[in-house]
């Protein structure tokens, strides 16, 4: 297996972490992102994926890209507990919601984060911070309920793909120039999120123990 992959792509580490969380060997393939744009070049576009973006899974001979997707085949091939996608269907429509979510998470606080850490001037960075408040508020709403009923997790008692999908780019939304105070729910969400025990961080995003040693 193959993941084509940028070490400071929030959607690539979400799809890293899953694979690290089922325990699923992978080799990964650097793509030269930034300041490289070798997701752009006529090779990746004929070879790898034709609307050059990142993430790209190979497992064997069967691609696929889209994070979201790959999250999906990824818990439904390799997950034998079925604990990250459910077989229940309720609990599917769920998590469906929370990675077209996420497609809106990427669209604003990650586009926010290329902005301001990339230098991405194609983006209204303005609209960008306020369409990822506007996503975050209702993020912050269902967890918040969530939390009053005792649970801590998106979708069902344990997280799910749900929670993977969202997580990176609301982890990283400083980097964006959009801080996390309004939203208590989310903070106690990320906290959580990166106290489990087999969770592994990225640049930016630090696993508790590691965070409260510094």
């Amino acid at each position: 297996m193959k993941l084509y992959d940028y070490e400071l792509s929030g959607n690539s580490y979400k799809v890293r972490l899953l694979l690290h969380m089922l325990g699923t060997s992978y080799e990964r393939v650097a793509v030269n992102f930034f300041p490289g744009r070798e997701h752009k070049s006529d090779r990746f576009l004929a070879e790898v994926n034709p609307l050059g973006q990142i993430p790209v899974l190979e497992d064997g001979d069967f691609k696929l890209r889209d994070a979201q997707a790959i999250l999906v085949y990824l818990a439904s091939m390799y997950d034998s507990g079925g604990t990250w996608y459910p077989d229940d269907a309720r609990q599917r429509g769920e998590i469906q919601v929370w990675l077209s979510t996420a497609e809106d998470i990427t669209r604003t606080a990650s586009a926010a984060r290329l902005h301001d850490a990339l230098n991405y001037r194609q983006f209204d960075i303005r609209a960008c911070r306020v369409g990822a408040k506007t996503v975050f508020r209702v993020l912050d709403d269902h967890l918040a309920a969530r939390q009053m009923a005792r649970k801590t997790w998106l979708v069902g008692e344990h997280p799910t793909i749900a929670d993977i999908a969202c997580f990176p780019y609301v982890a990283l939304a400083n980097e964006g120039g959009i801080p996390l105070d309004e939203f208590p729910a989310v903070r106690q969400w990320l906290w959580q999120f990166r106290s489990q025990p087999n969770f592994i961080g990225m640049a930016g995003i630090m696993a508790i123990e590691l965070a409260t040693t510094k």
